[in-house]
């Protein structure tokens, strides 16, 4: 990753941290990495008196010819995304009776404010 794009990427995961703590989220874990790939965001989330383990996903674009920013969440990225909470949850030696896979959505837009969708429960 360049430069811009690791300074652009930074960015747009700390506003998507700013927004899940905003939610209420306390954010454990950032940019954990394995051999499989990463999870750029880990919280725990009170859902009715319980914790759920949020396993965030945040994708930042500065425009929309490709898509959404959350259009680029593919099936396969889902499934990817299991397979890594999984492994953190062996690394850790962790264990979570609720587990959630979220997403941020972050379109960063040249002169205006950004706009920020944080979706629960991708699947």
């Amino acid at each position: 990753m360049t430069g811009v794009k690791q300074r652009r990427g930074a960015r747009g995961e700390a506003w998507a941290e700013e927004t899940l703590t905003q939610a209420g989220m306390l954010v454990i874990d950032r940019n954990w990495r394995c051999r499989a790939g990463e999870i750029d965001l880990i919280a725990v989330d009170e859902v009715e008196g319980e914790s759920v383990l949020v396993f965030c996903e945040v994708k930042y674009r500065t425009g929309v010819d490709f898509g959404t920013p959350l259009e680029s969440i593919t099936v396969d990225k889902v499934r990817r995304l299991r397979q890594l909470a999984a492994a953190w949850l062996v690394e850790r030696r962790a264990s979570a009776r609720h587990i959630r896979l979220d997403a941020v959505g972050i379109l960063d837009l040249p002169g205006r404010e950004p706009i920020i969708t944080h979706v629960r429960g991708i699947e």
